[in-house]
């Protein structure tokens, strides 16, 4: 074979590995009853139910946080995040979790928020917030 045509083959060898890499490390959307059905993580958009509490003690946990949110399918669950409570959290107009199910939780390891802007009145400000990392 030549060298060019050995060259094509890993270039488009290469270029396959990305497509797939890329599809495979992709979380999808879906509700907390699609997340309670597989394993894999995913992103999950809904409201915070502002009629239940939130639960964040500081002093106690500061990388505990755990509220109710209801999808956007209307199925409410409770959600479980391993940081610190985001700034105006209950200002947010919609959240997008990724996480999984863990029995009747949901451990979200990002939440994104999406909160009304408070410099221009029809603009939406959008923060995202990771979770720590537990170290043993």
């Amino acid at each position: 074979m030549k060298k060019g045509s050995i060259f094509g083959i890993v270039i488009i060898a290469i270029a396959i590995a990305v497509i797939i890499s890329t599809y495979s490390n992709s979380s999808t959307y879906g509700s907390f009853k699609e997340a309670a059905e597989t394993k894999s993580e995913l992103h999950v958009v809904g409201h915070l139910d502002k009629t239940k509490a939130l639960t964040y003690d500081p002093v106690k946990d500061a990388n505990y946080f755990s509220f109710y949110m209801t999808d956007n399918k209307g199925q409410e669950s409770k959600v479980v995040f391993t940081g610190t409570k985001p700034q105006d959290f209950e200002r947010s107009e919609q959240i997008v979790l990724t996480g999984q199910m863990n029995g009747n939780e949901f451990h979200a390891s990002k939440i994104l928020m999406k909160c009304p802007s408070k410099y221009t009145q029809d603009k939406v400000e959008v923060t995202e917030y990771k979770a720590k990392q537990a170290t043993i």
